[in-house]
């Protein structure tokens, strides 16, 4: 990709270079998250604290769920903490190999849903990227007052054509060893990420080489972030690419969670949809389509840790999330 992008420039590539190894040579901070207070198999609970009503925050089981404890200026969980909310997040966990028959679908009725039935007040759920598209599924169960999802994809015809046919390639490659491992690991995914953009993986790394001070914290940060995870399930990956990304399962209304077939717009709480015009992650023309959908002017990452996001949605998120 690097040869692809920067073959006409000796001078970019030479920059592209130098910025990655300043990245991996760069000083990290030690970083702490909340402590455990609940479990369901791998899956755990950990306890941001607050007052008030539950409000349960899912990732995406892809990637780290520290995004959204980034910083401690930037970190959405310890926010909401401050405004009302008791706060909750969901670590998903490290799966073994063991785990392989574990797919999307099994997250959700095996881990999420249980966790779910031990609230004794019915939290409110935040999901974020695929976490979003996962809470969506589980608050078709009942078991929440509300739902609000963070740039999740749920028509996934909307990557397109092309991108469709990348990221079916890329699983018809990658199946075969995954299958063997009984796991996918984070570079498959990974390799599809960056290939959605190419040029623009390469230009960061050119504009990091000459960095500096809270820009150049932030980046790596986010960086150590993207490119960190604990690898997927085999089924969950072949889950994900086979009926979701290829057959759009979710979109066509043919995904069935927990026995029930999953309709966004017939859920039996209240719910809204963030979805970033800027997503080159999950394209706004993957959203959900809920009545109530709130646009932005951001990147996938940037809305939730970006310098404006706490006016485009951290606010906006804690007045809904009071209304309910």
């Amino acid at each position: 990709m690097l040869r692809s992008e920067t073959a006409t420039s000796a001078e970019r590539q030479a920059r592209a270079l130098a910025g990655l190894r300043r990245y991996q040579e760069a000083p990290r901070v030690r970083r702490t998250m909340a402590p455990v207070k609940r479990r369901q198999g791998r899956a755990r609970l950990r306890d941001y604290g607050g007052s008030g009503r539950p409000v349960l925050i899912v990732p995406s089981l892809i990637n780290p769920p520290f995004i959204l404890d980034l910083m401690p200026e930037r970190s959405l969980v310890r926010w909401l903490a401050t405004q009302g909310f008791r706060v909750w997040l969901l670590d998903w966990g490290e799966p073994a190999p063991a785990d392989r028959a574990q797919s999307v679908t099994g997250h959700i009725e095996q881990l999420l849903l249980p966790l779910l039935r031990r609230f004794h007040v019915p939290p409110i759920l935040v999901g974020y990227c695929l976490g979003g598209t996962m809470s969506l599924a589980a608050a078709a169960s009942g078991l929440t007052a509300g739902v609000a999802t963070i740039a999740a994809p749920w028509h996934f015809d909307g990557y397109g054509d092309a991108a469709r046919a990348h990221m079916a390639a890329l699983w018809s490659a990658a199946e075969p060893g995954c299958a063997q491992l009984g796991l996918v690991p984070i570079e498959v995914l990974q390799a599809g990420f960056w290939k959605l953009d190419p040029a623009r993986t390469i230009a960061k790394y050119e504009a990091f080489a000459d960095m500096s001070g809270d820009a150049a914290a932030m980046f790596v940060a986010m960086e150590d972030w993207a490119n960190a995870g604990a690898p997927l399930t085999y089924a969950a990956g072949a889950e994900l690419f086979e009926r979701m990304l290829v057959a759009d399962l979710p979109g066509r209304g043919a995904w069935k969670v927990a026995g029930v077939t999953v309709d966004p717009l017939a859920l039996p709480c209240p719910a809204t949809e963030f979805v970033s015009l800027g997503d080159r992650i999950v394209p706004a023309a993957t959203a959900i389509g809920l009545p109530d959908r709130r646009d932005l002017g951001a990147g996938h990452v940037g809305m939730v840790v970006g310098s404006r996001a706490r006016a485009q949605l951290w606010e906006p998120l804690r007045d809904w999330l009071g209304g309910i």
